[in-house]
């Protein structure tokens, strides 16, 4: 018999950005990491990450109400050192050059 461990964070469906953060932070994603230009940092915890010290656990997208370019992302993110926070992205951020150290993130 295969033992699979299920993630209960990836079948989740929130109806918006705010619920979605707010539910994150009460499972411990407490941190709020944003990209710098040659790091991610942890806002709360003051600390600094290469992409490979993450692993992206989940990602939730929302749809701007009234116009499609205010779509965003939340992710959800783990620390190699057991930090975990949230990081939320525009859609024209993410089609911007400067993601780069995003895409380096391993998805859970």
């Amino acid at each position: 018999m295969e033992n699979t461990k299920k993630d209960p964070m990836k079948d989740k469906q929130y109806d918006s950005l705010m619920e979605a953060i707010n539910d994150l932070t009460k499972e411990g994603y407490k941190d709020d990491f944003k990209l710098q230009e040659n790091h991610i940092y942890g806002v709360y915890s003051k600390k600094e990450y290469q992409p490979s010290d993450l692993k992206i656990t989940a990602t939730y997208r929302f749809d701007g109400m009234t116009n499609p370019s205010d779509e965003s992302e939340v992710f959800a993110i783990e620390a190699k050192d057991g930090n975990k926070g949230t990081m939320v992205l525009s859609y024209s951020f993410q089609k911007s050059e400067d993601s780069d150290l995003l895409k380096d993130i391993q998805h859970a």
